[in-house]
């Protein structure tokens, strides 16, 4: 019976949106770091990204409500959505303290860590792109692999970051407020690995 019934692929639609929506907020944070004169307008666009995701992540629950089969487990679909959500999250609230803070200049550890961010951001879309072929996932574990290299990247410079913070910054305030950012920066880095790990599990269970 289940077998002649279709699977709703209205999904994919959605996972896609929320890729695009995730890779325009990444686009936007490292935009903020090479424009920084017009920040605000980058953390306006941002802050307008997050609330599309959040919209699209409701979609999507509500449609996991209405589906009878889905094209694969929806705690999977469901997992994966928030994931990428919480990426856009993680980059809003890191946006929005460099105006909060009155944040005047940029380090070069900051502009680093939101290519790498955006790096590994347009491989989470290209990779939640590949899940709509499931048996011929061309490509996809090439960029789960990059994911979890620039993740380890970006580890690394969030150490050698907040080192050169501690030893060098002269203001404690402003330590404090650079640590917060470059936390949040990077903890939205790891999450694009999550995300990787969410689509590793799909890939076990269905290929």
């Amino acid at each position: 019976m289940f077998g002649i019934i279709p699977r709703e692929t209205g999904f994919f639609d959605l996972m896609d949106e929320a890729a695009a929506v995730l890779v325009s907020a990444a686009e936007a944070y490292a935009g903020l770091a090479g424009d920084y004169g017009h920040r605000e307008q980058y953390v306006r666009k941002i802050r307008q990204l997050e609330h599309e995701g959040d919209e699209i992540a409701h979609r999507t629950l509500e449609k996991l409500d209405q589906t009878f089969l889905t094209p694969f487990d929806r705690e999977d679909i469901q997992a994966l959505m928030m994931r990428m959500d919480d990426v856009i999250d993680e980059i809003d609230a890191a946006a929005k303290r460099l105006t909060l803070y009155q944040i005047t200049d940029l380090t070069g550890w900051f502009v680093k860590q939101t290519e790498v961010l955006y790096r590994s951001s347009r491989l989470v879309s290209e990779a939640v792109n590949r899940l709509r072929n499931l048996k011929r996932p061309n490509g996809i574990q090439d960029r789960l692999v990059e994911i979890h290299r620039l993740e380890n990247m970006g580890d690394d410079n969030n150490h050698a970051a907040v080192a050169e913070l501690y030893c060098s910054g002269s203001d404690p305030i402003l330590v404090m407020k650079w640590k917060e950012i470059y936390d949040l920066t990077e903890r939205a880095i790891d999450r694009c690995e999550d995300i990787a790990n969410a689509i590793e599990a799909i890939l076990l269970k269905n290929t």
